[in-house]
């Protein structure tokens, strides 16, 4: 399946958030952290942005976003497993 990949810049306009309130949402738990792309680029995953923004807009509580993003990163990690 295909997921891209969206840059900081991205995201941002997407969630409407800036950069130190994206990064704090990562800290809290709020918000899916980064996928590194090489030595100094990170990115997020369109589908795991989507999904948080989707979760917002339907009124979820910041303990159902947690959830969400515990489940997202869950995900991910199975994805990987997989793909080795």
């Amino acid at each position: 399946m295909y997921d891209a990949i969206r840059r900081r810049r991205d995201v941002s306009a997407l969630t409407g958030k800036a950069r130190s309130t994206l990064y704090a949402d990562i800290s809290r738990g709020t918000f899916v952290p980064s996928v590194a792309l090489g030595a100094k680029s990170v990115g997020w995953p369109s589908s795991e942005v989507y999904a948080i923004n989707a979760a917002r807009v339907a009124g979820k509580s910041d303990a159902e976003i947690k959830e969400l993003v515990a489940d997202l990163v869950a995900r991910r990690k199975d994805a990987m497993k997989e793909a080795a």
